[in-house]
């Protein structure tokens, strides 16, 4: 595998063009970084990795080894094929927003992984007409027995990786997660770079 690592810069976002059959591996760098992840169709940018039409076909929500990400489409985009972390991941919780920031009672300016989508992808002369809800790797919703949901820290380690297989030629985006009002990115809520490389 290539080990030349990409940086997600903390708080920011990055993407990068993938070709079928290609290995991608998001690492988590430092540990307890939530990675918010998107994946668009080189050929048309409005077909994208879905997470209601994916929890539709693997029949879960936290799929495993070997279960398949599809598109709005319902077309193969990604797979995973290794998992170094506990697996817990998020297929739930949309993207942070300026309006989420707000809505937690924060004032002024705030980094979001919306915005880190489209800035990432406008280097890429890119344009998403949407904001699909996003798979977010390492980010522990837990799913309580009366149905609600609790925002707890990851329990991924520094180092920890998952492994995806493109299934189509595809556009995968990363955002390190700026969340720093919840303890969705451990108990002490500082965001961090998270890495990614790309293999064939």
């Amino acid at each position: 595998m290539n080990t030349a690592l990409q940086t997600v810069p903390a708080r920011s976002g990055a993407a990068a063009g993938v070709r079928q059959g290609q290995i991608v591996e998001v690492v988590n760098t430092h540990g307890q970084q939530v990675v918010d992840s998107w994946a668009f169709s080189t050929n048309d940018p409005t077909e994208f990795m879905s997470m209601e039409h994916s929890r539709a076909s693997f029949r879960k929500a936290i799929p495993d080894i070997g279960d398949t990400y599809v598109t709005n489409r319902r077309r193969p985009i990604l797979t995973i094929i290794g998992d170094t972390s506990p697996g817990v991941h998020d297929t739930l919780i949309a993207a942070c927003d300026p309006h989420r920031y707000e809505q937690l009672g924060h004032e002024g300016y705030h980094e979001n992984c919306t915005e880190n989508l489209h800035a990432a992808l406008k280097v890429l002369d890119v344009t998403a007409s949407e904001t699909p809800c996003p798979l977010n790797l390492f980010m522990n919703i837990a799913i309580l027995e009366e149905g609600k949901l609790d925002w707890r820290p990851p329990v991924s380690r520094p180092g920890d990786t998952i492994s995806l297989r493109a299934e189509m030629d595809c556009i995968v985006v990363f955002s390190a997660c700026p969340m720093d009002l919840l303890p969705i990115n451990g108990q002490e809520g500082e965001p961090t770079e998270a890495h990614f490389r790309i293999a064939n």
